[in-house]
């Protein structure tokens, strides 16, 4: 399968909800690697690498998020894939 790298920029209530928490089951569950990060300005950073189709669900679930965040954006930007990531994790 091609691999394929897209950031993940969320707005809204997405910090102390378990966002990352929750972004980190959820991508591991896809077989996705990499991180998701609380950024100053208040969104969430995630930055994922996989199949396209599971990147997809990803950003889909991304624009619900769990049940306590209010999600205003997600702004996705694709990158050349590194294969640096072992697995997913919270930074």
């Amino acid at each position: 399968m091609d691999t394929k790298r897209w950031q993940l920029l969320i707005s809204g209530r997405v910090q102390g909800v378990y966002y990352r928490a929750s972004t980190e089951q959820k991508a591991s569950s896809l077989g996705l690697t990499g991180f998701a990060r609380n950024l100053p300005d208040g969104r969430v950073e995630i930055v994922a690498e996989g199949p396209e189709e599971r990147l997809n669900e990803l950003r889909i679930w991304c624009a619900e998020g769990p049940p306590d965040a209010r999600v205003d954006a997600v702004d996705i930007a694709p990158e050349s894939p590194t294969s640096e990531f072992k697995d997913f994790s919270i930074r």
